[in-house]
């Protein structure tokens, strides 16, 4: 299956978020599984794309066109697609999707998990989606998001709907399938803010 891959394109975060993609695309690869991811060379998108190479993936990136400017694009994709819009973009990264990994990304990467967690809310997919929560990244999100439902912004059954793990395999595992492991709003309230 396709498996789109969110994730950060800055390069100035630490090294064991990089390790941590670059392990992620080796092994979704090595499972044989493909690549779609916003084909970006740095960050946590260079570094899936860098791992899904290396393990020989098909590599699918997805960009606007506007960044398609020396440096910025991964340059070893199997297949390109190029949008006009970032809107596009995003419809694309779904459109060409079995699931959805969110690993660790800034707001680019909180919009796209909100974007495909609504949807998926909505009934527009049945995509499975998990969370790569490497180092703890997301527990603070994650808590927000527990809050919410707290205080009936949110309903819990919105926790259903998609996976968390610090674990590499266990995301891989769910995906791969879905009905069998899940982690619904009781595990979530045993995550502390750091």
């Amino acid at each position: 299956m396709n498996i789109c891959v969110y994730g950060a394109a800055s390069d100035s975060i630490a090294d064991v978020y990089k390790k941590a993609g670059e392990q992620l695309g080796e092994e979704l690869a090595r499972r044989g599984h493909g690549l779609v991811f916003g084909c970006g060379a740095s960050g946590m998108m260079g570094a899936s794309a860098r791992g899904a190479s290396r393990g020989g993936g098909h590599i699918i990136g997805v960009a606007p066109s506007f960044f398609n400017v020396d440096g910025v694009l991964y340059p070893e994709c199997d297949e390109y697609v190029f949008t006009e819009t970032m809107r596009e973009r995003k419809q694309q990264l779904e459109d060409l999707s079995d699931c959805f990994i969110i690993s660790p990304g800034g707001v680019g990467t909180f919009d796209e998990f909100f974007e495909i967690l609504t949807l998926r809310q909505l009934n527009r997919h049945e995509k499975p989606i998990a969370i790569l929560n490497t180092e703890g990244y997301y527990d603070h999100m994650l808590s927000m998001m527990r809050y919410a439902a707290d205080e009936h912004f949110m309903t819990p059954v919105n926790f259903e709907l998609f996976f968390v793990s610090d674990k590499i395999d266990a995301v891989l595992d769910y995906l791969e399938n879905p009905g069998e492991l899940h982690h619904g709003i009781s595990e979530l309230r045993d995550i502390k803010i750091k």
